[in-house]
């Protein structure tokens, strides 16, 4: 049973519809799985930006900060989740917060696949051969957005054209709690600024 919840995630790159369909509507997803599939590629892409043929790596491996990486990954993940199940209740979605998770992580499965495959190449190829290198990197992201375009779609049972509405004000809705996080942060840090002062000032004057 379990070789089957990890044979899935497979299974849904190949055939979207037919997966996302089973995930939601015979349990064949797995909120485990999910959180695997994030970890690993957390950790590939880490590898990816660390160990990439220095033809086509433009990052600078001395900078590399393996926890920073983590707000590249793993916050847009999340916050994309939230985003979207806050606007699709509004929207008569009938996708649960799982299977939003869920759909997500599992269209993430091209990119650690590709991630893995590019990270190898990179280091024996030639600059004339580095086209193959960006090729792979834009069909894994233009793969992925394929397959978190049938799985949201799937999952709220929406018709094409309203899915595209609701990712675009997803995007938006991350958008805004993106900035009202960092208000809400400014504040709380101009308050404990004040406090200080204060604190400060009347233990000067004691």
């Amino acid at each position: 049973m379990e070789k089957e919840f990890i044979k899935f995630p497979f299974y849904i790159i190949i055939h979207p519809f037919k997966g996302y369909w089973d995930l939601k509507y015979e349990n064949k997803g797995k909120v485990s799985v999910a959180f695997c599939i994030l970890a690993i590629l957390t950790i590939v892409a880490i590898l990816k930006r660390q160990f990439t043929g220095f033809i086509v790596n433009f990052n600078n491996p001395y900078e590399l900060n393996s926890l920073a990486e983590l707000q590249y990954i793993v916050f847009p993940f999340f916050l994309f989740c939230v985003a979207n199940w806050s606007i699709t209740t509004l929207m008569d979605g009938e996708g649960k917060f799982r299977e939003i998770l869920m759909a997500t992580a599992y269209a993430l499965v091209p990119v650690v696949s590709l991630y893995v495959c590019n990270t190898i190449i990179s280091n024996v190829i030639t600059w004339e051969e580095a086209t193959f290198f960006f090729f792979l990197e834009s069909f894994a992201m233009l793969w992925f957005l394929y397959l978190l375009f049938v799985g949201i779609m799937t999952v709220h049972q929406y018709t094409v054209t309203k899915t595209i509405i609701t990712l675009l004000i997803t995007v938006m809705v991350m958008g805004i709690i993106i900035f009202l996080s960092l208000l809400f942060f400014s504040l709380i840090q101009q308050m404990l600024t004040f406090l200080d002062t204060v604190y400060k000032e009347i233990m000067y004057r004691v």
